[in-house]
């Protein structure tokens, strides 16, 4: 058979896995797919620090992606640009792409989808979200028969490493966070982690795909861990929660003044230990799939480093070497339904707050009668501390789900009282589907 020979875009980390696998499995991935899998080059930016390759390598990424022999184009360089610009030459060159890139994809994802379409090749990007779980391929084809309500999970490796060891040990996030970087987990630079960006490019690719809705990074609100304490995580643990950084996509019926929509949110939330996500420790992902007909689902694995990215990049290689044998396609984009994404302040959650209060009397009827205000109602309250009259005390206060926006003024009116020393802690706690929790 005619070889399908590949043209590689990057050579980090994942990249040098890819090469690797293609040739170290060469013999199992041509009989998979139907005809021998090839490199036909490899891009880098510096040749002299990968002098294996030497025969295949080049600086001219645009010469190779457009060259005639090249089939299909893998991109694992990350970031916007030069990735989107290289992309859409070799679409246009009638090449099919596979990238794990989701920042590209979470901004500018139907760029590519419509490029693909209009040269009639193939677009895959299963190891763009949760590493080696084959979790798109599942909402893409698996599921497609079905209604998705709501996707919600633990996507981004380096932030659970930090909670899951703030959890265990008791240690400080600066802490956790420095043994994450010595074990190689966190990056120098951790903003895209820590501070929820990675996750929520994830969280809008997957609400694309679960609500046949286009959805990007824009639209997903995003909070991150670096706020997060040692004494939130007592308080989790209070609670039988604990705390993960959650991206949570939910389809929202409509209810009469709203019409039907979507809503993509990223950020640290107490959980119920019961719940099978609370159990992810380390740098491992899983997500929480509810469908119409299909239930409940959860998807765990490996959801970083090289060889698990590298593994989701080749099973798109054979997908998309399988369809240049047989001549099939992959599925298009599906962004029917067009549903409007739902502003934050009207998505509904709970609150955990955690307030610094003067210890006299009429303090906490003033707390609640702002909660009442604003039409918050509250679930429990349990106050430490104090009793001895002028000092302060520790009130937490844990409300029912109500619209985001009354929640966050109720917060911001508290933080101004004079009997409200300080405004210690405020984290959502979500449920995440758990059956017989009331909202």
């Amino acid at each position: 058979m005619t070889p399908i020979r590949v043209a590689l875009l990057g050579c980090g980390t994942v990249g040098r896995e890819v090469v690797r696998l293609l040739r170290d499995h060469a013999d199992e991935l041509a009989a998979r797919a139907g005809a021998p899998v090839e490199l036909a080059g490899v891009a880098v930016r510096r040749p002299r620090k990968h002098a294996d390759l030497a025969d295949l390598l080049t600086e001219d990424a645009s010469g190779l992606v457009t060259r005639d022999d090249v089939d299909v184009v893998v991109e694992v360089i990350g970031g916007i640009e030069p990735a989107r610009s290289l992309l859409l030459e070799a679409l246009k060159a009638g090449k099919s792409v596979v990238t794990a890139n989701k920042a590209l994809l979470a901004e500018d994802g139907p760029t590519l989808a419509e490029a693909a379409d209009a040269s009639g090749v193939d677009l895959y990007y299963e190891a763009a979200v949760a590493g080696a779980i084959p979790l798109l391929r599942s909402l893409r084809e698996s599921l497609a028969g079905d209604r998705i309500t709501r996707v919600a999970g633990i996507v981004n490796g380096t932030t659970n490493f930090i909670l899951s060891a703030m959890t265990a040990s008791g240690s400080s996030y600066s802490d956790a966070l420095e043994e994450a970087t010595r074990l190689g987990y966190a990056e120098a630079d951790p903003s895209a982690d820590v501070d929820g960006y990675d996750a929520a490019s994830k969280a809008a690719i997957l609400a694309s795909l679960a609500f046949h809705t286009r959805v990007t990074a824009n639209d997903v609100h995003c909070e991150g861990i670096r706020s997060v304490t040692a004494a939130d995580i007592g308080a989790a643990a209070g609670m039988g929660c604990v705390i993960k950084l959650v991206a949570i996509c939910e389809r929202t019926p409509p209810d009469g003044t709203s019409p039907e929509s979507v809503s993509a949110r990223v950020y640290p939330a107490m959980i119920p230990a019961a719940h099978p996500l609370a159990s992810v420790d380390g740098a491992f992902n899983a997500v929480f799939v509810e469908a119409e007909a299909a239930g409940q689902m959860m998807f765990y694995g490996q959801g970083a480093g090289g060889a698990p990215t590298a593994s989701a990049v080749l099973g798109d290689l054979v997908a998309v070497a399988r369809n240049r044998v047989g001549g099939g396609r992959a599925p298009r984009e599906s962004a029917y339904a067009s549903l409007p994404v739902r502003p934050m302040g009207t998505v509904r959650t709970r609150y955990h707050v955690s307030l610094e209060v003067n210890d006299r009397a009429g303090v906490l009827a003033a707390i609640a009668g702002e909660f009442a205000h604003r039409g918050v109602s509250i679930a429990a309250v349990r106050q430490t501390g104090g009793g001895n009259g002028g000092e302060a005390a520790r009130l937490v206060v844990v409300t029912h789900a109500a619209p985001e926006a009354a929640l966050a003024a109720t917060v911001d009116v508290l933080a101004g009282l004079d009997v409200v020393r300080g405004v210690d802690s405020v984290l959502r706690v979500e449920d995440l589907g758990r059956k017989g929790v009331a909202g």
